[in-house]
């Protein structure tokens, strides 16, 4: 059995959900984390997650593309994203876009993302609201790892069926 996964962070003892989420903010996959793990070193285990179903065949693991703000900007996302053929829709921090205009003419080509799909990354804040629906995921009531985790993966069941259940206009 893990210890509980509370880690110290400002708001005292806590944990964190790093989370994937289609287009229609429905989530892929969940990694829960103490309150002091970073979002960047969670970006792989989380990707690796993702399983979506089709009518036949396969889960697919490979998305098109991914949406992410600057805290996902690492060196070795990108380098994940671009072995797996998947577009990267990740903008640059100044620092990185410094550090490679300072090395001059061997900084590389300047990080380019498709604005139109980075508009679209807030699908997952709109997910982490609906998730935060249920009180006890909003409060983490729950006191081991494995029952927030299960509450989570209930209240993803839950946007799923709703959303696959949804009459079309």
């Amino acid at each position: 059995m893990k210890a509980a996964l509370l880690g110290r962070s400002r708001g005292g003892l806590t944990s964190k959900v790093h989370l994937a989420a289609d287009r229609r903010c429905r989530p892929l996959s969940f990694v829960l984390t103490t309150g002091q793990a970073a979002d960047s070193p969670q970006f792989i285990p989380v990707l690796e997650k993702v399983r979506v179903r089709g009518p036949v065949g396969r889960p697919r693991t490979r998305p098109d593309a991914v949406a992410g703000d600057k805290a996902y900007a690492s060196r070795g996302n990108r380098a994940y994203l671009r072995k797996r053929q998947i577009k990267a829709v990740i903008p640059e921090k100044k620092d990185q876009a410094a550090n490679r205009k300072r090395k001059g003419h061997k900084g590389g080509r300047p990080v380019s993302h498709d604005a139109d799909l980075y508009k679209e990354r807030n699908t997952v804040e709109r997910l982490i609201n609906e998730l935060k629906a249920w009180r006890g995921i909003a409060t983490r009531y729950d006191k081991t790892p494995a029952s927030y985790l299960a509450g989570l993966h209930l209240r993803a069941s839950i946007i799923w069926i709703k959303d696959l259940t949804r009459t079309a206009p």
